[in-house]
């Protein structure tokens, strides 16, 4: 009897095209390729955007009749970036095989920069270095260039979204310690977004990286057929680079991100929210940092439930999350384990005062090892809720979860959470439904 043939499952999109523009990226590190390639990926959202409006404007139909497709202010009504002549992909595509692409890829941006304000100091001018041939440059211009073609098309932008979402987690990946400066692994935002319910409001990172979490909490309202515009959101990040990545990345998703700040002092010394009272706070700060300037801040107001020590900036960042909640405001952060036992310096005081005073303390997930790019340490999820006090039924309990046997490798050194519906209802599929979770009192926790 003849053997039925062997079936050979296709690699998704964003699968092909990651290990096609790998391939052309020879001896470049990651880090620095990443700006190559998701630059390019969101030069093509933009030209995608404004080409679409232009055939309208272009055709002169009904509203449109009477426009001039090259008014910057017909693109600006409609929230759509304006491209000029020389930035547009079409262009850029007849020159792909010339030794001066680098060199239009690089004024194509400064020309975009120019005509549109709110990506002034965004985007990467890295294509005619040295490093990086031509012929590849134009390889990878062809690549992303058939990102959206046939029937994606219509949906380009959802597309190349998902690609720049996909690459910046495997950039991540090939940075490895590094990497995990910019991204949050997904299936941890999932697992944040998914537990916070983030259906409307105000949600605050004031420690952003790329943007993840703004991200999936924009999927989670759709997913759940809420309303985009009933969730704005508010950031802000030290690092200026990754800052850049963050603004491409909600740019390319049709999030507005003009409340994501950058300074380079950071959110302690520089609040760039000072009145902020947010609905939602998801974050991932920096775990056990030394060096956050708290020797210069040992008076200052956010500090309502102790004075965190100068050497570790943990409760630091717990307390200036509570301090940016609103009076019934939710925050779901990710901190080192280590913060669940130290006494270190006050850490246990602050601890005790947390859960008895504030009654913040709604839930911990104790997490897997190894989910983490850039640190071996164990880490925990912290949910706090500042409406515990409002009639909540478990006003003086705390749920605790131990989902450290979950996941799964990806690779010799990391592990993910496995991906579930966490549009269920019922949350049947949910990574942590069959973690073992217990109830404790507040006497019992302190």
């Amino acid at each position: 009897m003849a053997k039925a043939p062997k079936v050979v499952k296709e690699e998704p999109l964003e699968t092909q095209l990651w290990k096609a523009a790998d391939k052309l990226r020879k001896n470049i590190d990651a880090a620095e390729y990443k700006h190559v390639v998701l630059g390019l990926i969101f030069l093509k959202y933009i030209s995608d955007a404004f080409e679409e409006h232009f055939a309208k404007l272009q055709a002169g139909e009904g509203e449109y009749a009477g426009a001039d497709p090259e008014d910057k202010d017909e693109y600006q009504a409609e929230n759509i970036f304006f491209v000029p002549a020389e930035a547009r992909w079409s262009f850029l595509l007849a020159k792909a095989k010339q030794p001066e692409i680098g060199s239009f890829v690089d004024g194509a941006m400064d020309a975009i920069e120019k005509e549109n304000t709110s990506l002034k100091g965004v985007l990467p001018k890295v294509f005619a270095r040295q490093n990086l041939d031509p012929t590849s440059l134009g390889g990878l211009i062809d690549l992303v260039g058939n990102i959206a073609l046939g029937d994606a098309k219509a949906r380009s932008a959802d597309v190349l979204g998902h690609v720049f979402e996909y690459f910046l987690g495997e950039f991540a990946l090939a940075e490895g310690k590094q990497g995990g400066q910019f991204y949050t692994p997904r299936s941890i935002v999932e697992l944040l977004v998914a537990m916070l319910e983030p259906y409307k409001g105000r949600v605050f990172d004031p420690c952003c990286g790329s943007g993840g979490m703004f991200v999936q909490s924009e999927k989670f309202v759709e997913e759940h057929q809420g309303r985009i515009n009933d969730i704005s959101i508010y950031g802000q990040e030290s690092n200026q680079t990754t800052w850049r990545l963050a603004k491409m990345n909600l740019a390319i998703r049709g999030i507005d991100s003009s409340q994501v700040k950058w300074n380079n002092e950071g959110s302690f010394l520089n609040d760039a929210h000072k009145d902020l009272k947010a609905d939602f706070i998801i974050a991932n700060p920096p775990f056990n940092v030394s060096d956050w300037s708290g020797e210069l801040l040992r008076t200052d107001g956010r500090w309502q439930y102790g004075t965190p020590p100068a050497g570790n900036a943990n409760f630091a960042w717990l307390q200036h999350f509570i301090y940016h909640l609103s009076p019934t405001g939710k925050a779901g952060v990710v901190l080192a384990k280590g913060a669940l036992t130290s006494k270190t310096s006050g850490e246990g005081e602050i601890r005790k005062n947390l859960v008895t005073d504030g009654n913040l303390m709604d839930c911990i997930v104790n997490l897997p090892a190894k989910l983490f790019l850039n640190t071996q340490i164990p880490a925990a999820l912290w949910f706090m809720n500042h409406g515990r006090n409002n009639g909540h039924p478990r006003k003086n309990e705390i749920l605790f979860i131990d989902a450290r046997n979950l996941g799964h490798l990806i690779n010799r050194r990391t592990r993910e959470l496995s991906h579930r519906n966490y549009s269920d209802p019922h949350y049947k599929n949910h990574p942590i439904s069959h973690s073992k979770t217990v109830f404790l009192s507040h006497q019992d926790v302190t």
